[in-house]
């Protein structure tokens, strides 16, 4: 199917770029880029963030007992 996007020259001049630089064409970049946002796999920074500490915690050096809270990393 065809169709019409209205974008800013910024982005468009950069997703060309970066088309070039991966020897591929804007029309592959936009579709790859859809289908990620597309992709029920996604996940969001604060699920990445949640796995990432849950991960730590099972580090004897990381353990959420000895972590600084906001103040104390504030105070330093």
């Amino acid at each position: 199917m065809k169709t019409t996007l209205e974008l800013p020259d910024a982005i468009v001049r950069k997703a060309k770029i970066l088309a070039a630089e991966q020897k591929t064409t804007l029309r592959e970049l936009v579709l790859q880029g859809l289908e990620h946002v597309l992709d029920g796999n996604q996940v969001n920074a604060r699920d990445r963030a949640k796995k990432l500490f849950a991960q730590m915690d099972k580090l004897p050096v990381f353990a959420a007992a000895d972590r600084m809270n906001r103040e104390d990393t504030h105070a330093r």
